[in-house]
């Protein structure tokens, strides 16, 4: 791989992981729940406007990402975003880690580095 798409695939992780720790946030954040009102507090938070600009930038650095390498190829590299974002999870909401999730990440993982040495 050469290193302009290293770069795309790397930064394209970033702004995807961001975006779903934005949502997650913008999600969980609103205290009032009912009906119309919570849409209203989430449409104020500007966690939701983090995540939808993280999912622009990702989406303009996917096609940079697509137009370098075969789809069949950016598709099984881009699925080691699952794993960073599981991670993240773990680390920043506190969420479970099963052991059939972390063996799934471990299948995940192997099947990203062979695709990528390849």
């Amino acid at each position: 791989m050469s290193s302009l798409v290293i770069i795309l695939w790397v930064l394209n992780i970033f702004f995807d992981t961001i975006g779903q720790i934005a949502f997650k946030y913008a999600a969980i954040s609103p205290s009032n729940r009912d009906g119309y009102y919570y849409w209203i507090d989430l449409l104020r938070n500007y966690w939701l406007w983090i995540g939808i600009g993280s999912y622009l930038a990702e989406f303009m650095l996917w096609l940079g990402f697509l137009t370098l390498v075969p789809l069949s190829q950016g598709i099984l590299l881009g699925s080691i975003n699952i794993i960073v974002i599981m991670v993240v999870g773990r680390l920043l909401f506190k969420e479970l880690l099963t052991r059939d999730r972390i063996i799934g990440m471990l299948f995940i993982t192997a099947g990203v580095i062979f695709v990528g040495v390849s």
